[in-house]
């Protein structure tokens, strides 16, 4: 019997640890590629609810995997820096990858929602609707004051909340 609630509190202890882990991955991953941890987390939210084991067949062929669902697109130039589609599933490591997917857009797009929106798919209509989940995603978080139409710069619009 101590065996088990020894078992059973350290499970519990983990759990509590990985979480609080996993937000620091994201805080960390933000800092490291100058992006808005918010803007990761509503995109970790959008994909998969946040479901670190998320796995997801797209009708192109391609894969989806880990809470920020990184497609398999990215993985031949991610094994060119040793991460290996196995290695997307621990969530920190597939929050730095979106960190690092979500700035290159941003590089391309500047810091707008059109950069959010691609992280998704630069095809306008849908990188506009999705840019649009996100930025309804941190209104119902109550990140943002109101959503913006059409979306504003990320960061620089006054309805912004730290």
């Amino acid at each position: 019997m101590l065996r088990r609630v020894v078992a059973y509190t350290l499970l519990l202890l983990a759990l509590c640890c990985r979480s609080a882990v996993a937000a620091d991955c994201y805080e960390d991953a933000a800092v490291y590629q100058h992006v808005n941890p918010l803007i990761l987390h509503a995109i970790a939210w959008q994909e998969s609810h946040d479901h670190a084991a998320a796995i997801h067949a797209n009708a192109n062929g391609t894969i989806d995997v880990g809470s920020l669902q990184i497609n398999s697109i990215h993985f031949a130039r991610l094994a060119g820096y040793g991460i290996r589609p196995a290695a997307l599933y621990d969530e920190c490591v597939n929050v730095y990858v979106a960190a690092w997917l979500l700035k290159q857009k941003m590089i391309k797009y500047g810091n707008t929602w059109q950069a959010v929106g691609a992280y998704h798919s630069e095809t306008p209509d849908k990188r506009d609707s999705y840019a649009h989940a996100i930025e309804t995603i941190l209104v119902s978080w109550g990140k943002l004051d109101r959503v913006i139409e059409p979306p504003a710069a990320i960061g620089s619009s006054p309805s912004h909340r730290e």
